[in-house]
């Protein structure tokens, strides 16, 4: 065992999950660097004073990854590598007695809305004057922008508000000098997130607000790209096109978790629209803003899903040809609505069924991304891989969804925009070459 040595300034920050539980950790490091602690985001070594675990608790491979993660901690703990272990987030909101009873060795645990709670045990103060302040754990051009906390949504198979809690908007006027701050520390991408994109306002202004708010951000200067993520289908709000449409730096792309198609499902699922509304918005969305890039989410293996069901959705995903697509199996969550439903589909059979979506997805992607090449798209360089820059789209978030493989014999600066002919396609990726 060795010898702890004083690392009681050094904290490393741990994050699962999504891309919301990366902006609630780059808040947190904010906070500890105003109060003079070394931060570090997800550090090479398992060496620190001390550890904080941003945890995940959505489904249950989620919440196996971020148990596996405090047992990794606690047992560096053990072995004198780090002194503190502390956990928050979403897994430890929905099972702080648990977790207590069951991994004593951590020090303290702190749901998701206990910042203040966190840093006084650190002995550090929460700054007031920090709201908003973040440290960017992603490249400087790009950073995720959460528009508002919790969902009021009554979807039968989530967990979110048991963690998150009821929707809480941020004002646009707070919204836009975080997105100033942001642009002058060099982002040019904001990626808007919530548990509900298009819910945004309801609490605040009584009304959908979501096209002010873009209205608003679209003015900022340096922001060159605006991208929405989490959009629900049910009352979306049809203004957000016509500012879509309106303002160059709003990106044609829409990210909108639609979880399936099959009206039994969707009734039984609790999502207030049917496959005929369903279909009828997908199709004005795609007449009002030509070439739009439209991602959604699918799950695989919901209580009782028959084979009906699954080829049902198979077919509806050929026929609608979604430019991006992502799909999970069903976790069967305690204590949401569908949790007394009979867990009737086989581990084995979701996973079969998700291997069958993303195998028509994998075709869909092909197909499209090869009527890309000859054509030249404005790109965004993320980073260079070996002698390869590697950029997206205005179609294409990071992390989910197709990059662009750049070819040029010079050199370009992460964050740079380029204009790009593509020469080549795969299922997932284009290839390309920049242009005068």
């Amino acid at each position: 065992m060795r010898t702890k040595s004083s690392k009681k300034n050094q904290v490393n920050v741990v994050t699962l999950g999504c891309s919301k539980n990366i902006v609630d950790s780059e808040v947190l490091m904010a906070q500890l660097k105003a109060n003079q602690f070394q931060v570090a985001h997800e550090a090479a070594q398992d060496e620190a004073g001390i550890v904080i675990i941003n945890t995940c608790g959505f489904i249950e491979n989620a919440k196996q990854e971020s148990i596996d993660t405090i047992l990794r901690f606690v047992s560096a703990k053990k072995e004198g590598l780090v002194e503190k272990v502390y956990v928050t987030g979403c897994l430890s909101e929905r099972y702080k007695s648990d977790l207590e009873k069951e991994i004593p060795e951590v020090d303290s645990y702190f749901g998701t809305r206990e910042l203040p709670r966190l840093l006084k045990t650190l002995k550090a103060d929460y700054r007031q004057e920090l709201v908003g302040e973040r440290f960017l754990t992603t490249p400087s051009h790009y950073a995720y922008f959460k528009i508002s906390e919790g969902c009021d949504r009554p979807c039968s198979f989530c967990a979110i508000p048991l963690m998150r809690g009821s929707h809480n908007s941020v004002p646009v006027d707070e919204l836009v000098n975080r997105a100033k701050k942001l642009a002058a520390s060099g982002a040019k991408e904001l990626l808007l997130i919530a548990q509900d994109l298009t819910y945004y306002g309801l609490d605040l202004y009584r009304k959908r607000a979501l096209s002010e708010l873009l209205d608003s951000l679209s003015d900022v200067e340096g922001i060159e790209w605006i991208r929405l993520h989490y959009a629900f289908p049910g009352g979306f709000p049809m203004d957000v096109l016509d500012v879509m449409n309106k303002k160059q730096n709003i990106c044609n792309y829409l990210d909108m978790p639609l979880q399936h198609i099959s009206n039994d499902l969707l009734k039984s699922m609790r999502r207030g629209i049917t496959r005929e509304k369903t279909n009828a918005l997908i199709q004005t969305i795609r007449d009002k803003v030509p070439g739009i890039a439209l991602r959604t989410t699918l799950i695989c293996g919901y209580p009782g899903e028959t084979k009906a069901h699954h080829e049902e959705l198979l077919e509806w995903i050929e026929e609608t040809r979604f430019e991006r697509l992502g799909a999970f199996t069903y976790s069967h969550e305690e204590n949401t609505h569908a949790f007394h439903l009979e867990d009737s589909v086989s581990a084995r059979d979701k996973k079969r069924r998700l291997e069958a979506v993303m195998e028509i997805q994998q075709g869909i992607s092909q197909a499209l991304n090869h009527q890309k090449v000859g054509k030249e798209f404005k790109v965004l360089v993320d980073r260079k891989e070996d002698e390869m820059f590697i950029g997206r789209t205005e179609f294409d978030s990071p992390d989910v969804d197709n990059e662009v493989l750049i070819e040029h014999d010079g050199y370009l600066r992460q964050g740079d925009f380029v204009k790009v002919k593509i020469t080549g396609a795969s299922d997932f990726d284009l290839q390309g070459k920049v242009i005068n």
